[in-house]
């Protein structure tokens, strides 16, 4: 998968230099370039986009295999917070057609986030919140949102 996330960001990068440089040709008024530009970047945009999907496919389906020891626990380690809101929210529905009464998602502390600062649990909990369901760290490991169905 690091590779995937190495191309993806190399899109990222394209893209952003198309857009950088689209805005430089519309500053020219030279729309025309501005405009072809413009769609390269959509075209990185998307390539970056499909890379990072089958990248965080591959990191759920791994980190699930050697985690899940029940379908009510999601380790979502490894996963952009864009992509973990995403398979919390899948989590979620499916937790719910089983009836579960709670879902254990495993978020980590933010030990190998860049500058060790949690990214997945303040934003995975603020959504949750947002939703209007009720979420706990587990006393246990601070790392596992609990979330009540």
């Amino acid at each position: 998968y690091t590779s995937l996330r190495a191309r993806a960001k190399k899109q990222g990068d394209l893209m952003s230099q198309c857009y950088q440089q689209s805005q430089e040709a519309y500053e020219r008024r030279d729309r025309a370039r501005a405009k072809q530009l413009s769609e390269q970047g959509k075209g990185h945009a998307g390539a970056m986009e499909r890379l990072n999907a089958k990248a965080s496919a591959i990191v759920f389906r791994g980190e699930s295999t050697l985690h899940d020891k029940d379908p009510d626990e999601v380790d979502l380690h490894g996963l952009f917070v864009k992509e973990a809101i995403s398979y919390t929210e899948n989590a979620i529905r499916d937790a719910r057609r089983r009836g579960d009464s709670e879902i254990r998602l495993i978020v980590g502390q933010g030990t190998h986030s860049t500058g060790g600062v949690p990214r997945l649990k303040p934003a995975i909990e603020d959504d949750l919140r947002k939703r209007g369901l009720r979420v706990e760290v587990d006393p246990r490991n601070a790392g596992v949102l609990i979330v009540q169905l």
